[in-house]
């Protein structure tokens, strides 16, 4: 214990401390940690789109949704045949839609979704592919018509957005271009072309400043059937994956002299057929499917060559029957969750399977099936079937689904279904059924059926169903909406309860199908 004349030479020494830091100039205050009050949902300012398909006749449609309150803001017209969407940067100003078959680009305000500017292309430009990282311009992959009738040749066009005007057409000697990867930079636009056999395609390199156009030269034959491509975040790799052959193959991309050449001793492959990739900024790291082989390969791209840090069997299992456009990934940019998606064909219908990934152990959390539904005619040829985004703050991932008609909204912070958006109304013939009987489960009313005419059914279909001709509506009568799908029945809300009234006839309105989906500002 200090006596009594230790402690006051301690309180002299201290105050004189005091005195000492106030003479230099420097006060001397407490350290107070804040208590923040909670902010508000970042959501609130966050949105997602997607654009969907209303047959080979008809102009589709943009969808705005509302990720804070999982609704849909609004819906705008876009071109026929809508294949690719994106966003124009800084701030996501303008939505840029590649309309295949009508030769056009549909360029929607991001602020709101009037009346679309169209911008016309050459006749037969067919373009499928829409990117940019510049400000106020946007590339188009343009595939030409299929041969035997090369009138238009592939190409890929240059557009104003603040102007909507076309400031060039730039020719490619490689056919059949689907991909498109600008470097964050600017200064390169690379072009994946998928070729026509017996040719096997390969990679333009396009100068954006003067436009020179130079294919990169690959003797040991590792492109083969480019399916996409991925520019890193420091600009220095390109990295493009093969349908062909599931190579990935990695290009320098940096400012010096090895611009544009292949950088050896790449030897990862995930076999062929592969399918998707997503390129992970947050993580530096690849997610590449083969829905074939029912597989994802995780990559690290941070060092040459790129390293597998995992090769995971799906518990979907593999699709080899799928035409195209079966699996996509997306990825939280929180880093703490990947979505893996797959489809799985049986007869007629067809299940979206949800496997998700945790990143930092790259183990599968779980499996999430969604509700099947019936095979759409309009998806067979569809690149995308299956699509998905994240939302700007990791709370939503939104899943295009091309055959149900409909947005899947998944919240991460516990993987749960929250609903299903429905596309807009379609102009297809409306589907005819036979309605054999009902039954009653709670507030819901199961419908067994089969098919009088029509492409079939989607959850969120509108539908009316009527009882036989001098037979009295009974509580299983009327207009409902699909809230769910199995082989051979349909459900639907309806606390009313059922008759005992058989083979009613049903009438259902046709919904458009998604194509694309896309995370917003």
């Amino acid at each position: 214990m200090l006596t009594t004349p230790l402690r006051n030479l301690a309180l002299i020494t201290f105050l004189g401390s005091i005195f000492f830091w106030s003479a230099c100039g420097d006060t001397f205050r407490p350290v107070v940690i804040p208590n923040p009050p909670t902010p508000p949902d970042p959501s609130n300012a966050h949105l997602a789109f997607a654009i969907t398909s209303n047959g080979p006749f008809n102009p589709g449609a943009l969808m705005l949704f509302d990720v804070s309150g999982d609704t849909t803001l609004g819906i705008g017209n876009v071109g026929r045949g809508p294949s690719h969407v994106t966003l124009v940067p800084p701030g996501a100003t303008r939505i840029i839609v590649a309309d295949t078959l009508e030769d056009t680009v549909s360029s929607i305000s991001s602020s709101g979704l009037g009346s679309p500017a169209t911008v016309s292309l050459p006749a037969g430009s067919a373009p499928v592919f829409v990117h940019t990282t510049q400000s106020g311009v946007v590339y188009v992959a343009n595939s030409g018509p299929a041969p035997p009738s090369p009138s238009q040749p592939p190409s890929v066009a240059v557009i104003n957005t603040t102007t909507n005007t076309v400031t060039g057409i730039i020719p490619l000697t490689l056919p059949n271009p689907v991909s498109l990867a600008q470097t964050p930079d600017t200064r390169k636009l690379y072009v994946a072309s998928q070729g026509n056999l017996p040719s096997v395609g390969g990679v333009t390199s396009i100068n954006t400043v003067d436009r020179t156009t130079t294919v990169i030269a690959d003797p040991s034959g590792i492109i083969n059937a480019p399916i996409s491509a991925m520019a890193r975040s420091d600009s220095a790799r390109v990295y493009v994956l093969n349908q062909g052959n599931g190579n990935l193959a990695v290009i320098d991309s940096a400012p010096d002299a090895t611009l544009d050449t292949l950088v050896p001793g790449t030897t990862v492959s995930v076999g062929a057929g592969a399918d998707f990739m997503l390129y992970d900024s947050h993580l530096n790291r690849l997610y590449l499917t083969n829905a074939a082989l029912g597989t994802l390969t995780v990559v690290n791209v941070a060092q040459d060559p790129p390293s597998v840090l995992a090769t995971l069997n799906l518990p979907a299992g593999p699709t080899p029957s799928c035409p195209q456009g079966c699996s996509s990934v997306a990825a939280l940019p929180n880093g703490t969750r990947a979505y893996v998606m797959t489809l799985q064909l049986s007869g007629s219908t067809v299940t979206p399977v949800v496997t998700v990934l945790n990143p930092l152990n790259n183990s599968i959390v779980h499996t999430i099936s969604l509700p099947p539904v019936a095979l759409s005619a309009n998806c067979t040829s569809t690149r995308y079937r299956i699509s998905t985004a994240v939302a700007a703050d990791s709370s939503r991932v939104y899943v295009g689904n091309c055959d149900a008609g409909s947005i899947t909204v998944l919240r991460t912070s516990d993987d749960t279904l929250v609903l299903n958006l429905p596309a807009p109304v379609s102009a297809a013939s409306p589907v005819k059924l036979n309605i054999s009987s009902a039954s009653q489960s709670g507030t819901q009313t199961t419908y067994a059926y089969a098919l009088a005419s029509g492409p079939g059914l989607q959850a969120g279909m509108s539908i009316a169903i009527t009882p036989p001709p001098g037979v009295s509506p009974g509580p299983d009568e009327g207009s409902f909406t699909i809230s769910g799908l199995a082989p051979g029945t349909f459900t639907v809300l309806n606390p009313s309860g059922v008759s005992a009234a058989l083979n009613d006839t049903g009438v259902a309105t046709p919904l458009q199908n998604p194509v694309f989906v896309l995370a917003g500002p």
